[in-house]
């Protein structure tokens, strides 16, 4: 099948992560949907300032995560703030709906404005944490087609961080990744066994040499590191480096955002 279109025009896109305050009904919700939006909209700004390539928003704080689904109360938050950081940003931008809620996720985007999901599931099943985790392309692309969405890339992890892969251990990672492209994803995501650690390199070789889909590198990349990785990988998704103290439930630190961006630049 044919390459979705870049939606970047940088070579190797940096996409930055905002994490999100929990959201409303979760079991930490302490901010009102404005007070997280004002919130969003400041690291948005930032990253604009600082030069990063696009944006994706995760509502990481929602723990524990519902499996497979979200309920609208999630979705209605998510299209409100996810909006505001589209207009403030002009970039594109993209949302990760925890755990493998990609319907909603690409209910969100559609009304947001937004350019790509993170899905995980895609191809094959795991067992995360919160239970066994199907595959959920058919569903998915069906309903995007449904709703008029088909300008709405799907962006999916291949042998997703914090994931039990047990059950296909006899699939290796480049045969999941050709298999994404088969059943006509837009992008694949490699990473670490958990968020911030880098992934393997061999795994990273294995995925460019199996798909033509864009390959993002979807955890554990920093300033140190980005050009080990800059040759083989299509792109970037960051944000425990971008981080105070590089732990993801940080704020955005400028000053990190600046030190990789340079480090990118020279590893170009």
């Amino acid at each position: 099948m044919p390459r979705s279109p870049s939606l970047f025009a940088a070579p190797k896109p940096v996409v930055g992560m905002i994490h999100l305050g929990a959201l409303p009904g979760t079991p930490a919700s302490r901010s009102s949907v404005r007070e997280i939006e004002a919130q969003a909209v400041k690291e948005a700004k930032l990253y604009r300032e600082e030069g990063v390539h696009g944006i994706m928003l995760e509502n990481m704080h929602d723990t524990p995560y519902l499996r497979g689904h979200v309920g609208p109360e999630i979705v209605a938050a998510m299209a409100i703030v996810a909006r505001a950081v589209k207009d403030v940003a002009r970039l594109p931008c993209g949302v990760q709906l925890l755990a493998a809620a990609n319907t909603e996720a690409i209910a969100v985007a559609h009304a947001a404005g937004l350019d790509f999901i993170r899905a995980e599931g895609f191809a094959f099943a795991h067992v995360a944490d919160e239970g066994i985790i199907q595959s959920s392309a058919a569903e998915l692309l069906r309903y995007r087609r449904a709703i008029g969405a088909e300008r709405v890339q799907v962006w999916t992890d291949v042998k997703k961080k914090h994931s039990s892969h047990a059950i296909t251990a006899d699939v290796g990672i480049g045969e999941t990744a050709h298999a994404v492209e088969f059943m006509r994803g837009d992008a694949v995501i490699v990473t670490g066994a958990v968020t911030g650690d880098a992934p393997k390199p061999a795994d990273v070789r294995e995925v460019k040499g199996a798909t033509r889909l864009p390959v993002y590198l979807g955890s554990g990349v920093t300033a140190a590191n980005v050009g080990e990785f800059y040759a083989e990988a299509d792109g970037f998704i960051v944000g425990s480096e971008f981080k105070a103290g590089g732990h993801w439930s940080g704020a955005v630190d400028a000053k990190r955002v600046r030190r990789f961006m340079r480090a990118v630049g020279r590893a170009g």
